[in-house]
């Protein structure tokens, strides 16, 4: 078979097996087309680990860092596991290949007064600044993932409850709470921006876009960057910056760990626990400031 042919075959597999996202099956998809075309057309499937170490010490000298090695190496681990389970293969060839070590970096975060300016940066006297407003207080106010965020329909959304209704990672569905300032922003909103966005058009996302569609990843984090940048803020964003935000400001207010969980909709308490050492971090700077003996 053909690597492409191979590949589509495996995705296709996972997606039905495990319900993965879009996203990640292309983050998945490009992985293996990398390692395809440094195969230069020998079959995937007659690979051994020497040839798979071969590849990893190719991307080494060529400067891609141990995190990006990993992370396709997991990939592999997942393409082979497959093909061996399903006898199409006789060994797996990542069996003795030993993961590259990668700490685990705590995720950028902003202080409460920095996501306030960034709260007040789009201008609201336009239906665009508006729409920008109420996205970032919703980002803010339910640490939804941005791709959770932009696919957001009508029917998710309970003004009665104030709740949202989200599909995350694996097709686990969540509910979250949304906050009385966010809801009124929301409402805001729906009753004059949209309808000025969008005219007589139709579409079915919440967010929508000057032409009538659902507003995407991209586009939102350049908007997220523009407004950073008029509210003077000169920490280092990703587009999951709120989110962090979110959950380590309610660490630091004294949520408990197992409700952030809930709320950021992690499946294990384990990926939740990296935001306690942003909360530590804060608790060690306020026990410096005001201690006498700090």
């Amino acid at each position: 078979m053909k690597a492409a042919d191979v590949i589509d075959q495996y995705l296709d597999a996972v997606w039905a097996e495990q319900g993965l996202s879009e996203n990640t099956l292309a983050a998945y998809g490009s992985d293996l087309r990398i390692f395809a075309d440094w195969l230069k057309g020998k079959p995937m499937l007659e690979v051994d680990g020497d040839q798979l170490s071969r590849f990893l010490a190719f991307r080494y000298q060529q400067g891609i860092g141990s995190r990006s090695t990993a992370r396709i190496l997991s990939t592999l681990r997942g393409f082979y596991g497959y093909h061996l389970r399903e006898n199409r293969i006789s060994a797996d060839p990542t069996a003795l290949i030993e993961s590259p070590y990668i700490g685990r970096p705590l995720p950028k975060s902003l202080s409460e007064k920095d996501v306030e300016r960034l709260l007040e940066a789009p201008e609201v006297s336009n239906a665009l600044g508006l729409r920008d407003k109420t996205m970032l207080e919703m980002l803010y106010a339910t640490g939804l993932r941005v791709s959770e965020l932009v696919g957001l329909k009508f029917e998710q959304i309970s003004f009665r409850q104030g709740v949202v209704r989200v599909t995350g990672k694996g097709s686990k569905e969540r509910l979250v709470p949304v906050g009385e300032i966010a809801m009124s922003w929301l409402e805001t909103y729906m009753n004059r921006a949209r309808p000025d966005i969008l005219g007589a058009r139709q579409c079915d996302y919440l967010f929508v876009t000057n032409r009538a569609e659902g507003m995407t990843r991209q586009a939102f984090w350049h908007i997220i960057k523009r407004h950073a940048k008029k509210a003077g803020i000169a920490a280092e964003l990703s587009p999951h910056t709120l989110r962090h935000a979110f959950a380590t400001h309610l660490l630091n207010h004294g949520a408990d760990l197992r409700v952030v969980q809930l709320l950021l909709g992690h499946s294990d308490l384990s990926t939740t626990q990296i935001y306690t050492h942003i909360a530590r971090e804060r608790l060690k700077d306020l026990h410096s400031k005001y201690h006498p003996r700090g």
